[in-house]
């Protein structure tokens, strides 16, 4: 124990200096989700370390002393429900949604957080490899269930992906910088633990806590026929009785260290909570929504192709679709010229409008041309203040269920009788032969069992699989099994 605190005291007075580079946020963010070589690496350290600086001087609730995050997260627990309480009391008296003005604006929310979430849970990527030492197994926990154990429908990265192909929510890699500032950080702190160990600890504490926007989210969500799974697990699982919240509070204490400095290790853990505050929040991204510079967009998106596309002989307010199309630029006069011409008609239902008929319908001309979320926009913008009477219209019980009721999680398959302890599901084919009624669906999941099965022991198998729980695997088939693995040896250390 001692040499072990030795070491530590090494590692946490590492020199926080920051270097010329300056890298921004998204051009980090795709380095690190994927196999980053030495010098992004580097690049994300050196972020770490200028993102910290910045945080340190932020406002900061975490208690002086850990002896009083106990009391803290039970406080905060209990400020968030009363809110929420009173946001359903007024609601139920007929105030509007707070958060989503219609449908388009909650999928924009969706779409401009998607590459945070895309990484969820990936700060704690780099204690997986640390599993023999008894100290980190809640956090080790914490991620394992991020990845929903290996479980396709509960891993966390997974859901969302869907939920994104769902609505069409496809176009999340142009987004500007400030939206890659989270998901930078939580991939820079997921490669980083082993000079950022307290850093990455307090963020996770941090983000682990329920907030208020999680439940409002939830319910305008499916308020708006949105599936609100991702977020409602979310309130589930980061429950501060026996849920993430909590073991959050038990991995700090586990890894305080002993015989080392534990005041400065606690100093950066609180940096490490402040790194939360960085980047756009739920509540500015929602708020940053403007249906019409959105719309303006989507259609910004379609001139490079749309603009050579259309015959000549239909005319709007004196010009060709492809002389408006021509110019981003004209779009605003195109919507104009649209409404004076009849095409549109603004603040009636869309299908009063003849430019709808044209993107939406079983025999629409344009069918397929917009998506599924592009289509949302245009409706919304169309339709208008026709929308607001919607806005306030209360829960059915069938929605409300949905919302309170979540699917079982699938259990897990059972194990090979043959298969030592448990693991293995099936016997290893013999080496360099090619598995029975394998396909190339299946022959990189066979050939992952084969080299597994060929590992001298349950050690060798953990450490092979560490590097398939990476934030860029483990929603893939590969990824899923190796945690599945990975998680039932995790159970017999």
């Amino acid at each position: 124990m001692t040499q072990i605190a030795v070491k530590e005291v090494v590692h946490y007075s590492q020199p926080e200096t920051v270097t010329d580079r300056q890298i921004d946020s998204k051009t980090l963010y795709f380095q690190l989700d994927g196999s980053p070589d030495d010098a992004a690496l580097a690049e994300g350290a050196d972020y770490l370390r200028r993102q910290l600086a910045q945080a340190r001087d932020l406002e900061c609730d975490l208690p002086a002393e850990p002896a009083g995050i106990q009391a803290w997260i039970e406080a905060n627990t209990r400020q968030v429900g009363q809110q929420y309480a009173a946001y359903l009391e007024a609601r139920k008296a007929g105030a509007p949604r707070r958060y989503f003005g219609s449908k388009a604006h909650a999928l924009y929310f969706l779409q401009s957080v998607a590459p945070t979430k895309l990484v969820d849970g990936s700060w704690l990527y780099g204690l997986v490899a640390r599993w023999r030492e008894a100290r980190f197994a809640p956090l080790i926990r914490i991620y394992l269930e991020e990845l929903g154990e290996g479980v396709p429908d509960k891993n966390h990265v997974a859901i969302y992906r869907r939920l994104l192909d769902t609505h069409g929510c496809t176009r999340w890699q142009d987004l500007d910088d400030s939206r890659f500032v989270q998901g930078a950080i939580q991939l820079a702190l997921a490669h980083h633990a082993a000079d950022f160990l307290p850093e990455v600890i307090g963020f996770n504490l941090g983000y682990e806590q329920l907030p208020l926007h999680l439940l409002i989210t939830s319910y305008e969500l499916n308020e708006l026929g949105i599936d609100p799974y991702y977020f409602t697990l979310h309130v589930t699982v980061d429950n501060a009785a026996s849920g993430h919240a909590r073991m959050a509070m038990q991995g700090l204490l586990d890894a305080l260290p002993r015989a080392a400095d534990g005041a400065e290790f606690y100093r950066r853990v609180r940096d490490g909570y402040r790194l939360n505050m960085l980047g756009a929040g739920t509540t500015s991204v929602i708020a940053d929504f403007d249906l019409e510079r959105e719309l303006l967009h989507v259609l910004a998106s379609k001139c490079a192709v749309g603009s050579y596309m259309h015959s000549n002989y239909c005319r709007i307010g004196g010009k060709s679709v492809n002389q408006w199309l021509a110019d981003p630029a004209q779009l605003p006069g195109f919507l104009d010229a649209m409404q004076q011409a009849g095409w549109i008609r603004r603040h009636a239902h869309p299908e009063q409008s003849r430019f709808w008929k044209l993107i939406q319908g079983e025999h629409a001309e344009m069918f397929g041309v917009f998506n599924a979320y592009e289509r949302q926009v245009i409706h919304d913008w169309i339709a208008g203040d026709s929308l607001h009477g919607a806005r306030n219209r209360p829960l059915s019980y069938k929605a409300k269920r949905r919302l309170l009721d979540a699917p079982e999680p699938e259990p897990r398959a059972e194990a090979h009788a043959g298969a030592p302890r448990g693991v293995l599901r099936r016997h290893p084919s013999p080496p360099g032969q090619t598995p029975q009624g394998a396909d190339d669906f299946s022959r990189e999941l066979r050939e992952l069992e084969d080299r597994l099965a060929s590992l001298p022991g349950r050690d060798a198998m953990m450490d092979m699989l560490s590097p398939l729980l990476a934030p860029s695997l483990h929603h893939s088939a590969a990824g899923m099994m190796a945690t599945r693995i990975y998680a039932r040896l995790l159970d017999q250390a």
